[in-house]
């Protein structure tokens, strides 16, 4: 698919999307519609799976005479390879074409553009209900089934935010399942992650409009990039990549651009409607059900991984959280060995301590944090002092501008630490804060700023007003405290101004005046104005 194909594939979905605007918030209206995405890719998935296996016998799934006996025998044949191979399993008659197909069919009495609210024919939210809850019951008992579990439970189809009748909500139901029926998922093309682009692309769309609320779901995509490319450098295949505040996976998703092959994907969520979308996610992108392992859970209080260790780890977590800070805490194996636990008011050193706890001897990870951990005492201070001094986990720190998240303007910093360091001897600071285009009231930063940030961090280079590697006695001598400008000189000095030139250009523009009013004198006096 082309450049341009991609790009219409992307605005038809955005204006299928717009059809439900106004109508719900934009939690609500991106909470069906991105279902309902899921559902088609389900379909279209089980169809083509289910017709490879009726290739031999000639025949096409959707032609199977289901309350036949030969079509009894055939869908369950089909059914237990396709929770194998899928993990889940559609019907026929529950394809997406099929239920589309059925809430559009036009009285054959009315004009054939116009919908009859009241053809009994038409009404498919019953059965659209039902259909959403059968793809999680066909998972039960099977390998897959937390993976499917509940993971339609947002798409609720008898919301008086739909409609005030249910006659008016499967208008507007239909008319969304008809517009989406028409587009061509192309997913015969299997070298082309076409549809999970412009999945991630919707996400993205519905942050840019949720304002604070987006932070707890989706990491702007230029961040995105920079934490994979950290955590990948070196490297073109992961056993495993981990992210304990997934939001809708995208960063997990996004580290698997960077190499040839990620072997498993790991994550943790609290909220349960990003939970499901983070599911879906996986699943749209191709990636196995056996291939991913997502909880949700609050991953301070209640880890759900604490048995394993991953080989690339990257976080966005939410800045400065609450926490409970339980003195109990400091018997885990996750935050004992520090002394100290992180203030109860910001968790933002409890999630690097808990990272580093999952971080692999040959890992990376890279974590975007508010510039308080840079230089906030106390805890903060013996924690990042324990880091540095006793471990030298620490490998850089990358100041990024300001206002480039949805929902705050606040300026935020990378760290990325390592277990096993190439360069145990200095700590690379830099400072990328001016480096971004402004786009409306948002900071973007483009392929340029992303690439110099990256070379810089890989070659570890030294760039005036921009890196710097500092030693470890330098951060010492500063007491640990890593704010970037104690490190990085980016002042400027002012030109110099010459006190005798500017009295002389004074002097110079005074005598010019007088001369001019003098002659406005002599204008004056010619018309008999005297004052």
């Amino acid at each position: 698919m082309s450049e341009d194909q991609k790009k219409n594939l992307e605005q038809q979905l955005w204006n299928i999307a717009n059809t439900l605007r106004g109508r719900i918030d934009a939690d609500g209206f991106r909470d069906y519609i991105l279902g309902f995405i899921f559902y088609k890719y389900l379909s279209e998935k089980m169809e083509m799976y289910a017709n490879s296996i009726l290739k031999q016998d000639k025949i096409k799934y959707r032609a199977i005479q289901e309350n036949t006996t030969k079509g009894k025998e055939y869908i369950e044949a089909i059914r237990e390879e396709s929770l194998k191979k899928l993990g889940y399993f559609l019907k026929p008659s529950e394809l997406f074409s099929e239920i589309a197909a059925r809430g559009n069919k036009v009285n054959e009495d009315e004009e054939k553009s116009k919908v009859d609210e009241e053809n009994a024919d038409n009404f498919i939210l019953e059965d659209l209900q039902k259909i959403l809850n059968n793809i999680q019951l066909s998972t039960m008992g099977t390998d897959s089934e937390e993976d499917f579990d509940n993971l339609f439970e947002d798409v609720d189809l008898n919301s008086t935010k739909l409609g005030k009748t249910p006659e008016a909500r499967n208008v507007i139901i239909a008319k969304v399942l008809a517009h989406l029926d028409k587009i061509d998922f192309r997913l015969e093309q299997t070298d082309a992650d076409v549809l999970g682009d412009a999945y991630e692309y919707l996400i993205g769309q519905f942050a840019s409009g949720a304002g604070k609320k987006a932070g707890e779901f989706y990491t702007p995509q230029e961040v995105s990039k920079i934490l994979a490319k950290l955590v990948t450098t070196g490297k073109s295949k992961l056993k495993s990549v981990y992210d304990p505040t997934c939001g809708s996976g995208s960063l997990l998703l996004r580290v698997a651009k960077e190499v040839k092959e990620v072997t498993n994907f790991y994550g943790q969520e609290l909220n349960r409607t990003t939970y499901n979308l983070a599911r879906m996610n996986m699943i749209l992108h191709d990636v196995h059900y056996r291939r991913f392992d997502i909880k949700q859970e609050d991953t301070l209080e209640h880890p759900q991984h604490l048995d394993k260790q991953f080989e690339a780890i990257v976080a966005n977590p939410p800045f400065s959280a609450q926490w409970s800070a339980n003195p109990l805490f400091t018997t885990d194996d996750r935050f004992s060995q520090y002394g100290k636990l992180a203030p109860g008011g910001k968790a933002d050193f409890a999630f690097v301590q808990h990272m580093i706890f999952h971080l692999a001897d040959n890992g990376i990870m890279a974590t975007v944090l508010p510039h308080g951990v840079l230089f906030r005492g106390a805890a903060e201070l013996h924690i990042r002092k324990y880091l540095i001094e006793q471990k030298n986990y620490l490998d850089a720190v990358i100041g990024l501008p300001a206002n480039i998240f949805y929902g705050t303007s606040i300026p935020t910093c990378i760290l990325v630490l390592k277990k096993c360091r190439e360069n145990p001897d200095d700590v690379l600071f830099i400072d990328a804060s001016q480096g971004f285009e402004k786009v409306k009231t948002q900071n973007m930063l483009r392929k340029e700023h992303i690439d110099k940030i990256i070379d810089t961090y890989r070659n570890r280079n030294e760039i005036e007003k921009y890196s710097h590697r500092a030693t470890l006695k330098e951060i010492a001598d500063n007491d640990y405290n890593l704010n970037i400008p104690r490190y990085v000189d980016t002042f400027e000095a002012e030109e110099e101004i010459d006190i005798k030139a500017v009295m002389g250009e004074i002097k110079n523009l005074e005598t010019q005046r007088d001369g001019l009013d003098k002659q406005i004198d002599v204008y004056l006096k010619e018309l008999g104005l005297v004052f």
